[in-house]
């Protein structure tokens, strides 16, 4: 007799720290300044939906080893919002031998994210559905009306090319560095420090943070401001990876999608990051952020939401 049961890893519930209280995007503040949010009907300045990542570290090393950092890929679809004060716990359920379902929720059970865990090529993502939506017709926009699919974030610009040392400031996106992300992220691990023992010889870059080094500069997209935007869903794929400390990466994005919803309008960008070391493709990262219609001034007044809704 055998049983059928699934079984879950489930982590210790962490309170993850707010960092981007003082984040500035072209001279203006953003949802995770309290006053903002306060003024969007949110009940708190929420926590970056990566942050969430590194809950998720652990249990990937668990199940799949050092190969986690390697082509370990998470992809989530943020629910609600964490405000600083709140507890998260992780589980990951595994589904085949390289695949697993994640997800997390609140000390009270609200549901934080959803989202699948893996490694190798083979896999299908919980994004892989819900980027698909974004290739239909939006419909009219109003915000990012300027954004089409295909389009070059960089504008015609040069390809950034970005490192992430300890003490190495972000910009005015990510207003701290990397050291001190370690001294408050909720998951510690020797493989990240500068004199621990990482199997590949030098410090790697948590999970959470790959999407720091991929928006490091912003995308320069034409997004009609001001308007205040979020995270809706976000994926990481190792391809050649681990991604590490103090090692040059050149970005390449691209907008792949396109879409919106009674409250925001939205975009999907695609990042790829490629070691100039090696010139191997070592990461993507696929974002989908939108930016709150109620946000914008300018919204006409018979296609904007109700603030409180």
């Amino acid at each position: 007799m055998a049983f059928d049961t699934p079984i879950s890893l489930v982590g210790p519930i962490r309170a993850p720290a707010q960092m981007l209280a003082e984040q500035d995007i072209g001279g203006q503040t953003s949802v995770h300044d309290g006053d903002t949010a306060d003024k969007l009907g949110l009940v708190g300045a929420p926590i970056e939906g990566p942050t969430h990542f590194s809950q998720f570290d652990p249990l990937g090393v668990y199940l799949w080893g050092q190969r986690w950092f390697e082509d370990g890929c998470i992809s989530s679809h943020f629910l609600n919002m964490v405000v600083e004060g709140d507890e998260v716990r992780p589980a990951l359920t595994p589904s085949t031998a390289g695949a697993a379902t994640i997800g997390a929720e609140k000390a009270d059970g609200t549901p934080v994210l959803t989202g699948t865990a893996s490694v190798g090529r083979d896999d299908v993502t919980d994004l892989d559905e819900r980027r698909k939506r974004g290739h239909g017709d939006p419909g009219e926009l109003h915000i990012i009306d300027q954004i089409s699919i295909g389009m070059d974030t960089l504008q015609g610009r040069d390809p950034h090319v970005v490192t992430m040392g300890f003490d190495e400031h972000n910009g005015p996106l990510y207003p701290f560095t990397l050291q001190q992300k370690l001294d408050s992220i909720t998951e510690p691990c020797s493989w990240y420090v500068a004199d621990g023992d990482s199997p590949w010889g030098t410090p790697i870059v948590p999970t959470e943070m790959l999407s720091v080094l991929a928006h490091k500069h912003g995308p320069h997209l034409p997004v009609r401001r001001p308007s205040v935007g979020l995270f809706i869903d976000l994926e990481v794929r190792y391809v050649n990876g681990p991604v590490f400390v103090g090692r040059s990466y050149q970005l390449d994005h691209q907008v792949v999608g396109i879409g919106q919803s009674r409250r925001v309008e939205s975009w999907w960008t695609e990042t790829t990051l490629t070691d100039l070391e090696t010139g191997l493709h070592a990461a993507t990262v696929l974002l989908h952020q939108g930016v709150f219609k109620a946000s914008f001034a300018d919204y006409p007044a018979d296609s904007a939401p109700d603030k409180g809704s």
